[in-house]
């Protein structure tokens, strides 16, 4: 049985993540009706600690996941290492004295407590004096109201997470509130629509991209392109001897270094470092979302049937968050670029083949299964196929980020 485990970036006050609520789904025979809390949370922990490995799952950082009031009462967070999980309390929890006194035991036993969805009950004072962290749902309740409820919780030791963060506009608001966490995907919105000169650096890397995106590359020009640009040169050949490619012979001439990779190997190479040049000042999780979306469109292309080629697909994903990485409208921004006509159509105006795929990887992100269910069937894929596909894509972006 296929696992859908979706995960949700939580980010700090300086913008780097801290950690990921985990989502699951056990296959798309469970999107629409109801699966239990209990069933839910067990096949998360087990995949993620035992089949996936939580380490490789959340690059190293924190797991909030979800635990019902029986899988509390049962001690069951306490059968995984407390180093990387946060044990999220949901709201609809009654604070029995049975189940303070389990969650007093494993507080004490090192697992840090949230409270998720927090709604401010005199009756979570028991919960509340031992957590950690508060999560707090910024569109369950009116934003001019919870300063107060932060002020009341002061004189706890706790860190305030914002959830449903989806502008730049609500984070600013809650950092000022006193927010310590951020949850949403504010960081893949435009944080301001402005105007951006491209360096004369990034003008040359276009001038690469705009070869290896020809139908046909000639290989000496992309040589002659690339070795003139000391910083592509030098990613290019640490990317083809790090771990993920290294066969026991060092590579060092920029011909080898395109040999190795090959045509569909370079055709996702340039996109990545060219990415990578544009964000300043931006989440890293960003370029990792960039990434990840651009590897897992490609790997949907090549299990399915469709006109359309993965090097594409793969520069289709790759680009889709520019935008944000620019804060500049994707209308101007395509204008630079050396995209093809499928490609502009489907980032501007989210239409044609091309932005079917480009659904799937948006709805499996979120965790909307519902979507991915409905978008698999439009690009004709088997729904079993997803998840490893996605996680696959997760895997390869470690490689390729790590020498970026």
């Amino acid at each position: 049985m296929e696992i859908y485990l979706a995960r949700q970036p939580i980010f700090n006050r300086s913008k780097n993540i801290y950690g990921y609520e985990l989502l699951f789904r056990n296959g798309f025979s469970n999107v629409f009706p109801d699966i239990d809390g209990n069933t839910a949370s067990s096949k998360v922990l087990s995949n993620s600690f035992f089949c996936m490995g939580i380490e490789q799952i959340t690059g190293g950082n924190k797991a909030f996941i979800n635990f019902t009031q029986d899988l509390l009462l049962q001690k069951v967070p306490s059968l995984f290492p407390s180093k990387h999980l946060i044990i999220e309390i949901l709201e609809n929890i009654v604070p029995t004295e049975d189940l303070v006194l389990a969650c007093r035991e494993m507080s004490e036993a090192g697992y840090p407590l949230a409270l998720d969805d927090f709604i401010d009950d005199p009756a979570l004072e028991p919960l509340i004096a031992m957590a950690q962290i508060i999560k707090i749902d910024i569109r369950a309740q009116p934003m001019d109201s919870i300063p107060d409820v932060l002020d009341r919780l002061s004189c706890y030791p706790l860190k305030f997470l914002a959830e449903k963060v989806e502008t730049y506009d609500e984070y600013e608001k809650c950092l000022k509130m006193g927010f310590d966490y951020f949850q949403g995907y504010f960081f893949s919105k435009p944080e301001m629509l402005k105007a951006h000169d491209i360096s004369p650096a990034r003008i040359s890397l276009l001038q690469i991209m705009a070869e290896v995106n020809r139908e046909e590359i000639a290989f000496n020009a992309l040589e002659t392109l690339i070795s003139r640009d000391v910083s592509i040169s030098f990613k290019l050949l640490r990317y083809i001897n790090s771990a993920y490619f290294s066969r026991g012979q060092e590579i060092s001439s920029i011909r080898q270094a395109i040999l190795r990779l090959g045509e569909a190997g370079i055709r996702r190479f340039i996109p990545v470092v060219l990415m990578a040049s544009f964000s300043d000042n931006k989440p890293d999780e960003l370029i990792r979302a960039s990434v990840i979306r651009g590897r897992f469109c490609e790997l949907l292309c090549e299990n399915t049937t469709t006109r359309l080629r993965s090097p594409e697909l793969f520069t289709l994903g790759l680009f889709s968050l520019i935008d944000a990485i620019m804060d500049e409208p994707m209308t101007s921004i395509i204008e630079k670029l050396p995209f093809s006509t499928d490609i502009r159509k489907a980032l501007i105006s989210n239409t044609g083949e091309m932005a079917r795929f480009l659904d799937v990887a948006r709805a499996y992100e979120t965790g909307d299964w519902a979507a991915v269910s409905a978008a698999a069937e439009n690009i004709h894929i088997e729904g079993d196929r997803i998840p490893m596909l996605y996680w696959d894509a997760v895997v390869w972006t470690d490689a390729a980020t790590s020498s970026i």
